[in-house]
């Protein structure tokens, strides 16, 4: 397919898209600047406001388990994400054709991978909270 060929009518959608999201965040940040309180004060200068006052340093230490905790959550979240398109076109797919299979194969490697790494996590006592 040479470059001449593409259709460019087909991004027509994705460029009224972003068209409509830099106009969203455009008018928020102008109306938000026009319209929104203006008062200053020794509260408003404060870093924290949500009805404590803020005791200590920002710089306190936390236990690495939150952290692993947080990105074990995000690769399965991002599994999820990546199941939903494998979904789509597994289902257009004709019964029990090798490229059906081949499909099958690959994700059942893909969650097999993945139930190994939590698993592993389990393991190495990640989701204790002691």
């Amino acid at each position: 397919m040479h470059l001449a060929e593409v259709n460019l009518e087909l991004y027509i959608p994705i460029g009224m898209l972003v068209v409509m999201a830099v106009l969203f965040v455009t008018a928020n940040m102008v109306l938000t600047h026009l319209m929104g309180p203006r008062t200053l004060g020794a509260n408003k200068d404060v870093p924290y406001e949500s009805g404590m006052n803020p005791i200590g340093s920002a710089r306190k230490r936390f236990n690495v388990r939150f952290y692993i905790l947080a990105m074990t959550f995000l690769v399965f979240d991002v599994e999820i994400i990546f199941l939903y398109p494998w979904a789509v076109t597994f289902a257009k797919l004709e019964p029990r054709s090798p490229e059906a299979t081949l499909f099958l194969a690959r994700i059942m490697f893909f969650i097999a991978t993945s139930i190994v790494a939590y698993v592993y996590a389990w393991r190495k006592g990640v989701f204790r909270w002691d």
